[in-house]
């Protein structure tokens, strides 16, 4: 089995989390394409869009693709470039802003974690 599309051609959501604003998701991969293990998402960020400050039991990793931004992990600030790769383990504290360029990711996170 295997999938090939181009990004686009999947469906945005909006992120339907309180405290989410002006970021949207597209579930490139999913358990819905028959993926066991690992889930693929790409979040759009507007300028000055952000996540809610959370966590979650399961590990991601998140690779920037494009734009600008910053990451707050616990109490400290980072910056982001397109390039910047993170990892974050399951119960980490986090939260990502857009800068004004806005900020495009690719996620990858266990399946089932909708």
């Amino acid at each position: 089995m295997f999938k090939h599309v181009h990004y686009t051609e999947v469906a945005a959501e909006a992120v339907a989390v309180a405290g989410a604003e002006r970021v949207s998701v597209r579930w490139v991969i999913s358990d819905a394409d028959g993926a066991p293990t690992f889930a693929m998402r790409i979040f759009e960020f507007e300028p000055g869009g952000h996540t809610p400050y959370h966590a979650h039991a399961w590990e991601h990793e998140i690779f920037i693709l494009e734009g600008d931004g910053f990451l707050t992990v616990e109490e400290e600030k980072r910056s982001l470039k397109s390039g910047d790769v993170i990892f974050l383990s399951g119960g980490t504290t986090h939260n990502l802003t857009a800068g004004s360029k806005g900020l495009r990711m690719m996620c990858l996170v266990p399946v089932g974690c909708r």
